[in-house]
């Protein structure tokens, strides 16, 4: 719970958004918000429709708890397979895709498992197990760390069986990717939060490129009907604007160091 508080604290403090007229509560994953973007969407967001978006930023099945208890009023997560649970069991009510980015696997500069050269996600992770580098994983039901479990499925190898090399933080992308650095240690991060990131040190990006990668985030409004007091109405109209040419230009034109961290390609509800 405290994190949740933490969370929704910060985003008030950099939304400038001071007594707008209407508040909503959104959790949102780690990733989105170490990006930055939270950083350009929100000012805009309440100066275009004078609303005060709370964010309580989490991992992506943390987020889904919340939307399930109807601790919020929508969810913005990165995990289509959990989504779809979520509107399925009537927990939300329809999914509206909004933009993407990708992963990338970052390690250290001297990558003593060889992953830069790899042909495939799933053969840079056996690289990895293969040669028991020490690799760092979020560990936190997010839907980077469901994400790293499926491509460990799919490379052949078993999480039960990884040694010491393999440390599990439990915490979000910014803790894993200092955990990291401090090792040095590879590590799965979503692009954005890696441009984003201050401390480096001695990592550098190796891998990227292989379309299971591809990373989507999508926004679930909590669906009404199972809880009847959650601001659908904020809900539907904050995902007009964040389906609206306005913010296309905002999330196309953010970059770090000219590169492009997301991609819109929202296109309606499913």
């Amino acid at each position: 719970m405290k994190h949740w508080i933490v969370g929704a604290i910060s985003a008030l403090a950099m939304s400038g958004a001071a007594q707008a007229a209407d508040v909503m509560k959104m959790a949102v994953t780690t990733s989105f918000n170490n990006s930055g973007l939270a950083d350009v969407l929100l000012p805009q967001i309440a100066a275009d429709l004078d609303l005060d978006v709370q964010l309580l930023v989490v991992g992506t099945g943390q987020a889904i708890k919340l939307g399930e208890s109807g601790d919020v009023d929508a969810i913005l997560v990165h995990s289509r397979k959990a989504e779809e649970a979520f509107v399925d069991a009537g927990f939300g009510s329809h999914r509206t895709e909004i933009m993407y980015n990708d992963f990338v696997f970052i390690g250290p500069k001297s990558d003593p498992a060889g992953i830069a050269s790899s042909g495939a996600a799933t053969e840079a992770l056996s690289a990895i197990a293969g040669k028991e580098s020490d690799f760092v994983s979020r560990g936190d039901d997010s839907g980077t760390h469901k994400k790293e479990l499926s491509l460990w499925a799919e490379a052949g190898v078993d999480p039960a069986e990884f040694g010491d090399w393999y440390s599990a933080v439990g915490a979000g992308m910014g803790a894993a990717l200092n955990t990291a650095s401090g090792m040095p240690a590879y590590v799965m991060s979503d692009r954005a939060s890696w441009l984003n990131f201050g401390n480096k040190g001695d990592l550098a990006l190796l891998y990227a490129g292989d379309p299971v990668l591809f990373n989507q985030y999508a926004y679930l409004p909590v669906n009404p009907e199972r809880h009847g007091h959650v601001k659908n109405d904020l809900a539907l109209k904050l995902e007009d604007w964040l389906t609206s040419d306005r913010a296309k230009a905002l999330i196309n034109d953010y970059k770090i160091n000219g590169e492009t961290l997301f991609v819109f390609n929202a296109e309606g509800a499913e």
